[in-house]
């Protein structure tokens, strides 16, 4: 038999009716009282009884959770971690993907709340800003990423634009002048795409920096080839076309990883002939040889907004306050592909 409330109660030095009222998330619970009893949850590994909890309260205390793909590092880190903070919580996650298609997309959020859903949590990479009326559901939404903004939701994103700029500033400061990307979109129109915020941010560097942009750095793919795969192609292919270049900056870590590998195949080392610095820091980053330094957008930070802002629009009562939209910073993780093996690394490099 698993865990009780009674359990509950007892190691956190409470009544039953303070754990049944952190669990209900009623407010008028102190914060440290609440932190003692969610600590217990956590401890003893306590799963409320959401058949009973719903019959009370009209809520079963599970959320959703809809992504392009798991098989993405990236997203599969990010779904750890929005099921770490929602257990804090005392919720349960259902996790689906969308594979990037339009049509699972808007089929997502139309049935944003089934019958066992309190909320969504949606990263939608098809959907776009012309689609901003197909977040108007009655359902608590709040949306993930950069495809739509201004929307009727609240929005949780990250500082695509600066921490790209900072990224390539890193090569910057280490006499790098002749930096590739990898990972841009075909078409530039897109403004809202998460390769356009990153290229932004590459080109606004360079300006500042007084270098010219050489087109042929720049190496444009589809979303869907943002892998290993797609990174080493993209490395062959500048080495084949004579492109010269001393440093690489990927939009996505799993790119880097592929160019790690084919810069290794070329013959080229690095850091020493060539630099790489990629986005996300997924946890893989720090373990490729040799360890890849990165831009480190907050993922665990998203991740427990995210919930936050979902369960106060679940319990919000009376009228419904505006949207808002949320950014926690970033930082930039300088590793062993730009020189730093020593470097501060709190994650473990």
């Amino acid at each position: 038999m698993g865990p009780t409330m009674h359990d509950v109660a007892r190691v956190a030095g409470v009544s039953i009716k303070t754990v049944s009222n952190v669990i209900n998330d009623y407010p008028h619970v102190r914060p440290g009282t609440r932190d003692r009893v969610n600590e217990a949850i956590v401890q003893l590994d306590y799963r409320p009884n959401l058949s009973a909890r719903g019959l009370r309260s009209g809520r079963t205390g599970v959320i959703g959770l809809a992504v392009p793909s798991l098989r993405e590092n990236y997203f599969a880190e990010l779904a750890d971690e929005v099921i770490r903070a929602a257990e804090k919580r005392g919720l349960g996650v259902m996790v689906e993907q969308t594979s990037g298609d339009r049509e699972t997309e808007l089929r997502a959020v139309s049935r944003s709340r089934p019958r066992f859903l309190d909320g969504m949590l949606f990263s939608p990479v098809s959907l776009g800003q012309e689609d901003a009326d197909a977040l108007s559901v009655d359902a608590p939404l709040v949306l993930l990423g950069e495809r739509i903004f201004d929307g009727p939701t609240d929005h949780v994103t990250m500082h695509n634009t600066s921490s790209a700029q900072a990224a390539v500033e890193h090569l910057l400061s280490i006499g790098r002048r002749r930096i590739a990307l990898i990972g841009a979109d075909h078409e530039d129109d897109d403004e809202a795409s998460s390769a356009s915020l990153r290229l932004k941010g590459y080109r606004r560097a360079l300006e500042q920096a007084g270098i010219e942009q050489d087109p042929a750095l720049v190496r444009h793919m589809s979303m869907k080839q943002w892998n290993r795969a797609g990174g080493a192609s993209a490395t062959h292919e500048m080495v084949r076309d004579g492109v010269e270049f001393d440093a690489v900056f990927t939009l996505n870590d799993t790119l880097g990883l592929g160019v790690l590998r084919a810069l290794r195949e070329e013959g080229l080392r690095v850091p020493d002939d060539v630099a790489v610095i990629g986005f996300d820091n997924i946890d893989e980053s720090k373990y490729s040889v040799p360890s890849m330094s990165t831009v480190d957008t907050g993922r665990a930070q998203i991740a427990s907004i995210a919930v936050d802002r979902l369960l106060e629009r679940i319990t919000e009562k009376g009228e419904r306050r505006k949207p808002e939209t949320f950014k926690p910073p970033f930082r930039i993780i300088a590793r062993e592909s730009t020189g730093f093996p020593d470097a501060d690394d709190p994650d473990g490099a």
